[in-house]
């Protein structure tokens, strides 16, 4: 999220930044999770941030909003097997199946062939969607 790539470049905390800005901590949390769309708060919010962070409102919501216009970009218009693999593995996540193992190598095995392979999509495209389901991170 932008806001994460503004607090590392500044070498700042969420914390530190939720204290300058005069917000909730759990806010900004909500906030840099996805939780809430920084879109949907108040203009007062996103005034705060922008100053502490030292970029204008629009910059901090144009770019959020091209940022998340791009990772929905990268989950639609997938090979039809990386899109079954993709869709068996979220419901695999989302119902605690026992398969979660192979359901995860099937998806690993179908993002590098529609990158090295096909090349019917990007390294980066790639790179997103093994950070965001297979690395550690959750739906």
């Amino acid at each position: 999220m932008v806001i994460e790539d503004l607090l590392a470049k500044r070498g700042m905390t969420k914390y530190k930044l939720a204290v300058q800005a005069g917000i909730p901590h759990p806010t900004l949390s909500d906030i840099c999770s996805g939780k809430t769309k920084l879109e949907k708060c108040s203009a007062e919010t996103v005034y705060k941030l922008s100053q502490v962070l030292g970029v204008s409102m629009e910059q901090l919501t144009e770019d959020g909003i091209r940022q998340t216009e791009r990772e929905r970009a990268y989950e639609y218009g997938l090979p039809d097997y990386l899109q079954h693999d993709l869709d068996a593995y979220k419901s695999g996540i989302k119902n605690h199946s026992s398969l979660l193992d192979c359901l995860w190598g099937e998806l690993y095995g179908s993002i590098n062939m529609a990158e090295i392979n096909e090349r019917s999509i990007t390294h980066e495209h790639a790179d997103y969607l093994r950070k965001k389901y297979l690395y550690g991170a959750k739906l």
